[in-house]
């Protein structure tokens, strides 16, 4: 596959890389669409001289004049069609650019920053802003060619009568204040708009996502409840942010209307005093509305800017670290991880932050000082916590929730940081290894894992591109998922549908773990990974894990205790610290508290 060039970083966080790539095409472009622009002026002044050709009785110089707009139109369609023909070629070329490199930096992100944002936070940012930048960086070009004719026709206009021209240049100043005082409260207010739009869209996928869950617990009530609340408050955003530019489009609209008017009557005094033709009102009077174009174009064009301005901004925060977190390697590669992992003094906190809607002072303390966050809550999951795992062996951690079970897991494999301490693999910092031992040495089988909507066989080789087919049946057997898949009519080439839809849970639970056997990791990591199997494809599952000892590092984090029974080591856990370790026969016979735990889950 052709790999592209990432033409953005957290130091370049810009639209200028992206311009200057198709900065020929784009100039190109604005010349093409000048020159129709500048044909559209001159069948302006042409349509003007036949006019006053006509009122002098000139009727053969009008018919020449007639015959020259009629090429002057053929070349102003023309130039419209070839400057179209470049802007939906190269500004989609621009967007699709824009929408990958955000990908690829979303997947740089770290899952704490997941974990602290809405779905649609990044779903907007990565889809929707770049369209709506691209699309308003072409208009602006066009609304300032719109505002030059507009401009070139009123400055002709002018040249007929002084008075006239003082009255179009005040009306000009007015109006062109009361832009600036609308495009800032427009800006304002579009920001809010579009916090309330991510919103939106998170909540959507989310119930799209869940339906299921929804129906069967029977919260379509609530979600409905939800919902409104959440669209009316967009709807409110958006109506204040409509109907601001309203009011101010009302006042300047009503300003043009008197002022015009007043041209008018100016013009028809001038007639009667014999100081202007009836030609030269006529141009006048049928040109009017360049004043409207003049003084929209220049409102629409600051409208266009201050909608960019925030597109901009919200596209390229996930560039900067201190609000998007990203992931940190080092540049320490192992070709082989052994797969020994040692914990020395960790500390692990979850901290929540305050998110981007604050009120007016916190809005101002941030601006003063941009690298500060208000901290809502602190959560202090491990404290000085040390273990260690000797390579090839298979362990377990068992405790009641919220001890800090799958908390090891994502700091185990990088998805977390460490606030303080070290975790080790075979000897060296985990934040000194760079990101293809890490990635490659490690397996994370999760308790809800994500499926693909592809066939089984295109599901397991994103695991390993260069697996056979028959590798691929065998650890589907290992995951006890063969029978299934060979019950199908289109076998492993069966899709299975967004998110796995077309399989039950178990199902994919035992796809994903067979997506991880065909890695062949030298750790390989299972979170609560049968919580969905029945006790059957759980035996199965657990001779599969017993078949790998000795192959490769095996971490298992399980609610059920009788999963990990023939585990090497089992740390038993509560509230952040390992109360006791040993194997399932020894905490069983010494430890009070594990085996009530045991005794309870095989009573229910």
């Amino acid at each position: 596959m052709k790999k592209t060039k990432n033409l953005i970083n957290k130091n370049n966080a810009g639209l200028k890389p992206y311009i200057d790539r198709y900065k020929i095409q784009i100039v190109l472009y604005i010349l093409i669409y000048a020159t129709a622009s500048a044909c559209d002026i001159l069948q302006t002044i042409i349509f003007a001289n036949i006019i006053e050709k006509i009122t002098l009785a000139l009727y053969l110089q009008a018919v020449y004049a007639c015959l020259l707009v009629l090429g002057v139109i053929i070349i102003k369609r023309l130039g419209w069609y070839l400057s179209n023909r470049i802007y939906y070629k190269y500004t989609n070329k621009i967007m699709a650019e824009l929408n990958f490199d955000l990908a690829k930096q979303a997947f740089k992100l770290n899952s704490k920053t997941y974990s602290n944002n809405d779905i649609g936070t990044f779903v907007q940012r990565i889809v929707s802003d770049p369209e709506r930048i691209v699309t308003n960086l072409s208009d602006v070009i066009i609304t300032l060619m719109d505002m030059i004719s507009a401009l070139v026709i009123i400055i002709y206009i002018t040249t007929i009568n002084i008075y006239i021209s003082l009255i179009l240049i005040g009306l000009i100043i007015i109006c062109g204040l009361l832009e600036i005082k609308r495009v800032k409260v427009f800006k304002k207010n579009r920001v809010d708009t579009r916090k309330k739009n991510d919103k939106i869209n998170s909540l959507t996928t989310e119930i799209v996502r869940s339906e299921k869950d929804i129906k069967s617990l029977g919260l379509e009530s609530k979600l409905e409840e939800v919902s409104k609340e959440n669209y009316d408050l967009y709807k409110q955003s958006t109506y204040k942010l409509n109907m601001t530019d309203c009011n101010f489009w009302s006042l300047r609209n009503i300003i043009i209307e008197i002022v015009t008017i007043g041209v008018l009557i100016l013009g028809i005094y001038f007639m009667d005093k014999g100081l202007m033709t009836l030609s030269a009102f006529m141009i006048v009077y049928s040109n009017k509305g360049y004043i409207y174009d003049l003084v929209w174009s220049a409102g629409n064009m600051s409208s266009k800017f201050a909608e960019i301005k925030v597109c901009k901004d919200r596209m390229f925060a996930l560039f900067d670290d201190s609000r998007f977190a990203t992931e940190h390697f080092g540049n320490v590669h192992l070709d082989k991880i052994k797969g020994e992992i040692e914990f020395k003094d960790v500390s692990y906190a979850f901290v929540e932050y305050e998110t981007e809607d604050s009120d007016k002072k916190d809005r101002k303390r941030k601006k003063n000082n941009k690298d500060e966050k208000k901290i809502i809550s602190t959560n202090q999951i491990f404290n000085g916590l040390n273990f260690k795992i000797k390579p090839n062996s298979t362990v377990a951690f068992v405790g009641r929730s919220g001890s800090g079970k799958s908390t090891i897991l994502n700091l185990m494999s990088k998805m977390y940081e460490v606030d303080s301490g070290e975790i080790l693999i075979d000897g060296v910092n985990i934040n000194d290894l760079d990101k293809e031992t890490l990635r490659t040495g490690i397996s994370l089988v999760n308790q809800f894992p994500y499926i693909f909507d592809m066939t089984i066989k295109e599901n397991l080789s994103l695991a390993k591109a260069t697996a056979t087919e028959d590798e691929m049946i065998e650890c589907l057997k290992k995951a006890s998922l063969w029978d299934f898949v060979s019950g199908l009519s289109k076998g492993i080439d069966t899709r299975v549908g967004e998110g796995g839809i077309k399989l039950s849970g178990g199902q994919k639970q035992r796809l994903a773990i067979a997506r991880a056997l065909l890695r062949n990791s030298s750790i390989i990591i299972f979170d609560e990974s049968t919580s969905s199997l029945d006790n059957f494809a759980q035996e199965d599952i657990k001779r599969s894990i017993d078949a790998l000892k000795g192959e490769s590092t095996i971490i298992i984090v399980a609610h059920r205790l009788s999963t990990i029974k023939n585990s090497d080591v089992i740390y038993f856990l509560d509230q952040g610290k390992v109360l006791d370790v040993g194997t399932f026969e020894e905490l069983f016979e010494r430890n009070e508290l594990f085996r009530s735990m045991f005794v309870a889950e095989n009573l229910t």
